[in-house]
């Protein structure tokens, strides 16, 4: 039990908030973390997010919306056995580590709280992967030799499986091989291939095409992935391979033996790889392989197959040669009499045929199969009135008949029917039929009182059919009303004794059951049957089996309890219940279907179990309600706008927000009981925030906690209290994080790295910003225009760019935009002096067709930009420079940087090195932008060739 603690007064701030919150249905959207090589915002918004198989992937939902939206990731598009709603995560964040390519495709995130649609959010998962290369080579069809002699085509096949698609590059020792350098080679891509394989044609082969061959495929690095090359040497030996079967074709075998399958090779060249297998999929667990030669130990009946010896050395086509393997097996004898067919009687008497059937089901091999026949345990052979004949095995199942013609006196006895395989090692199969003045056909009769049987749930049940007859055949249960599995889920099952035995009987099992005889091991007659009737009692079937009902002192509570079905359907009487404390019974209204018991005001003594017990003959339905007066859970509040802020340097504090659920259920709530505890820590701090007056639906509550420390974890626990008690309690775990700018305190960012410092891409505009540098810049680049190193001076350096040739036209907007900053107010009650921050950049606006350059202001909740706060147009010459404004925002916040494009191709614009500090820009020199349209913020441009120049004047 953990250990309970009362607040130190300077840990929570005692400070309470109330609005009014109406509901909010669920908006939701995937960020990423993780290992991703690239995440792309493609045509119609679809993301697709590539990473490198093996990594791990890690996608977290986040959403918005009151009550908190329960969560669910589902993946379509991918590997059919690879689809995963049947397991699908809960979680807020879907972490799969080290990836396989078949779980790409797409993922949804899906947000739901009952309030309106379902928000659903999807992002394509593309997994990027390159396997080793595989050479194979061939000749022209006519022309395989058993060697490759000169003068023949030969055609070198490289392929790699891979995500993007490959690439191809072949070499002959250290020369690279191209398309028309060598007047010999060929090389090309099969049109019906897609580019997945690259073939190196060497048209009548010389003496100096034998050489050592590489093929190099490459994804270009993508996510990292290095390149992947294979060797092959071709000589004037090479030969595709041929191989020999040391063994026989079938080989029959005994179970338990040991088998073993050699394979040689007799050609190839490079020397062909050996491999094993079957044609169950797989090799035997047990089995050995060593060289060519495959061992199959202590052999089963389930190990017999198709056994295949495959050569490959990736010359022409791999060799292969099979043999089956056989293993003895004799199973499932049975027999049946047929009586003479001449008569309509289907007794056995003298003077007449009667004709004895034995057959065994499963005999292997089949052609060894022998049947031999004894009467009186003496050999038995045919003769003119002791037909023996035996059927085609390959027809139907080995059967051996014997039919006794005129039969006499002197012919009862018992008959012995012996089947063996040739082979011999498996045991005989001996079945001993009867036949004297007392072998009668069957007859089936149901016992007097056992049908209909009547039992009640639970029970167990013996159905049983009266056989009598010799021999005494098996007999056969089904359903007989419908078409439906018997208990053990088998559509027939057998009994030797003519009782089927139900254990557990349920409901569902009430009906007709059908006993009939078998044809075998009994008279070859019509089947005899009858049919015994089943009825199921159980006790009634009610709603609610359980439920809570919550109500305040002094109010009427009705519960109810219905009947939907029981059997017999006719419910004797209830009862009503308090804690075993009997309040009120009576019969069963027939003309209804359900019982009500009032509360007319409830008191304190009225809370606890209230059972009410609706019996039959068959037992008792229970309804239980459980009254009581505890408050539902409070639902806390995650939408919070700017819930964290800084309170002192190793301290944050933190804005909890909630609603009530059902709040007028219940009686008022007087108090909450607040509990925190440190993640990872056993002890809880707790407190009783009080309320004054009586909590409305969906009105929000707000609770400041201070004195967090940073960037510890917290538990937070909020427990209603009424004059019942302690409610239910609503738990939530509270994290810090840094903002993206601790406190705006500094922001900078030089796109250096590829992320951008999580600037993106505005989706309304023309034309995108594009990250450069220098060191990579096209040769083929507009002349006159544009940057030639970044702010710096490095041409290694990077620095976002608009590039405004064709098919760019005058007016194209480009826009890039920052991630939202977070301000956080000094006073954590609200925001009275909006704070002041100074957002600085470098510019380069060379060209003769430079456009215009605007950096705006773009605050949460505004749907457009209003007026820029800085903007500045035309040539200004081949040099970087600085601009920097300050800006006030009242709330987060973005700023939006949008280049516009110019008259022509000479119109490039660049900016480097963003910063964002927290404070008003110091010391701004005089305004010399006669574009700047912001009166109310200060700007200032520092150009360093400006400042060179002044200095030069002062000397």
């Amino acid at each position: 039990m953990p250990l309970i603690y009362t607040f130190p007064l300077n840990l929570v701030a005692l400070t309470w908030f109330v609005a009014f919150l109406s509901t909010a249905p669920p908006t939701v959207r995937i960020i990423h973390s993780g290992h991703a090589c690239n995440v792309e915002e493609e045509r119609h918004t679809e993301r697709v997010y590539t990473i490198r198989e093996g990594e791990t992937l890690e996608l977290t939902c986040l959403v918005t919306g009151h009550p908190r939206p329960q969560i669910r990731w589902t993946k379509t598009a991918g590997s059919v056995s690879d689809r995963f709603q049947d397991s699908s995560v809960f979680n807020d964040t879907l972490h799969i580590a080290k990836i396989q390519r078949t779980q790409g495709g797409r993922y949804y995130c899906k947000a739901e709280n009952g309030l309106g649609s379902p928000a659903i959010k999807s992002i394509r998962v593309d997994v990027y992967y390159l396997d080793n290369p595989v050479i194979t080579v061939h000749q022209s069809i006519g022309e395989a030799k058993e060697q490759f002699y000169y003068e023949r085509t030969v055609f070198l096949r490289c392929v790699a499986n891979s995500n993007p698609p490959v690439r191809y590059s072949w070499h002959r020792g250290r020369e690279v091989l191209t398309q028309g350098s060598d007047k010999g080679v060929e090389i090309y891509e099969p049109f019906f291939t897609q580019g997945e394989t690259k073939i190196l044609k060497l048209k009548n082969l010389r003496p100096q095409d034998y050489a050592n061959y590489s093929c190099i495929a490459s994804v270009r690095n993508v996510c990292g992935i290095p390149d992947r090359s294979v060797i092959f040497g071709l000589t004037n030996k090479t030969a595709s391979p041929s191989i020999k079967l040391l063994v026989e074709d079938p080989i029959v075998v005994n179970p338990g033996q040991t088998v073993s399958l050699v394979c040689i090779t007799t050609g190839g060249e490079p020397p062909p790889i050996l491999t094993w297998v079957s044609s169950n999929d797989s090799l035997p667990q047990r089995s050995v392989v060593k060289g060519g030669t495959l061992t199959l130990p202590a052999i089963t009946s389930d190990e017999a197959g198709v056994y295949s010896c495959v050569a490959s050395n990736n010359v022409g086509n791999p060799a292969k040669k099979s043999t089956t393997i056989v293993v003895r097996a004799l199973k499932k004898g049975r027999f049946w009499i047929t009586p003479d067919p001449y008569h309509n009687d289907d007794n056995i008497q003298i003077g007449r045929e009667v004709k004895i059937s034995c057959q065994v089901v499963e005999a292997t091999p089949p052609e060894e199969l022998t049947f031999s026949w004894l009467k009186n345990g003496r050999a038995l052979r045919s003769s003119e009135r002791m037909v023996i004949t035996q059927t085609d095995p390959d027809i139907s199942p080995g059967t051996t008949n014997l039919d006794i013609i005129d039969l006499k006196f002197t012919d009862f006895g018992t008959y012995t029917c012996v089947a063996a395989l040739k082979g011999g090692g498996i045991p005989e199969i001996s079945i001993d039929v009867n036949i004297s003045s007392t072998t009668v056909p069957p007859s089936l009769t149901v016992p007097r009182g056992k049908s209909p049987l009547v039992a009640r749930e639970g029970d167990t049940v013996e159905l049983e059919c009266l056989v009598s007859g010799k021999p005494k055949p098996i007999i056969l249960w089904s359903r007989a009303d419908k078409e439906a599995p018997m208990p053990d889920g088998s559509m027939q099952m057998e009994s030797y004794d003519g009782v089927l035995r139900i254990v557990n009987v349920s409901r569902e099992m009430t009906g007709s059951y059908r006993c009939q005889t078998s044809q075998y091991n009994g008279f070859n007659v019509k089947p005899r049957e009858a049919v015994v009737e089943l009825i199921v009692q159980y006790p009634p079937t009610v709603e609610p089996v359980h439920t809570e009902v919550r109500q305040g002192l002094g109010r009427p509570v009705v519960l109810t309890c219905r009947v939907l079905r029981a059997h017999p359907s006719r419910v004797l009487r209830f009862e009503w219940l308090l804690s075993n404390r009997l309040l009120h019974a009576g019969a069963f209204d027939q003309h209804k279907d359900e019982t009500e018991y009032t509360i007319r005001s409830l008191n304190r003594e009225g809370w606890g179990e209230y059972t009410c017990n609706v019996i039959n003959e068959a037992g008792a339905g229970k309804c239980t309600f459980q009254v009581t007066g505890k408050a539902y859970p409070p639902e806390f509040y995650y939408d919070t706008y700017s819930p964290l802020w800084q309170y002192r340097p190793r301290v944050y504090g933190f804005k909890l927000q909630w609603t009530q659920m059902n709040p007028g259920a219940v009686d008022r709530i007087v108090a909450y009981r607040l509990g925190i505890r440190q993640v990872g820590l056993q002890r809880w701090w707790e407190q009783e925030i009080p309320v004054g007056d009586t909590i409305g639906k969906g009105e929000l509550m707000t609770h400041n906690l201070t004195e967090l420390i940073k960037p510890e974890s917290y538990e937070v626990r909020l427990t209603p209290i009424t004059r019942f008690g302690e409610g239910d309690s609503t738990v939530r775990i509270i994290t810090y994080s840094a903002p993206i700018n601790p406190h705006l305190r500094e922001f900078h960012c030089s796109f250096e790295e590829e992320p951008i410092c999580m600037f993106t891409q505005d989706k309304n505009d023309d034309f995108d910003w594009t990250r450069h540098s220098a060191a990579t810049r096209d040769t083929k680049y507009t002349p006159n225009t544009g940057p030639s190193a970044d702010h710096t001076g490095s041409k290694q350096g990077f620095y976002m760019y608009i590039e405004t040739s064709r098919p760019r036209k005058e007016g194209d907007q480009a826009r890039l935009v920052s991630p939202f900053f977070n301000i956080a107010p000094k006073n954590p009650y609200g925001i009275t002096n909006p704070p002041a921050y100074c957002f600085g950049f470098f510019y380069h606006m060379y060209g003769k067709h430079i456009g215009k350059l605007n950096a705006f202001l773009k605050q949460k909740g505004q749907m457009t930009l209003e007026a820029p706060v800085w903007s500045l147009s035309g040539n200004q010459g081949d040099r970087w420079k600085q601009a920097k404004v300050s800006i006030h925002p009242t709330s987060s916040f973005q700023v939006v940087l949008e280049g516009i494009r110019g008259p022509g191709i000479e119109g490039d614009i660049a900016i480097d090195d963003i910063t964002l500090e927290e404070g008003e820009c110091r010391d701004p020199p005089p305004n010399i932008s006669a574009n700047a349209l912001s009166t109310s913020s200060h700007i200032w441009l520092l150009c360093t060739t400006l400042v060179l120049t002044l200095l030069e004047g002062q000397r």
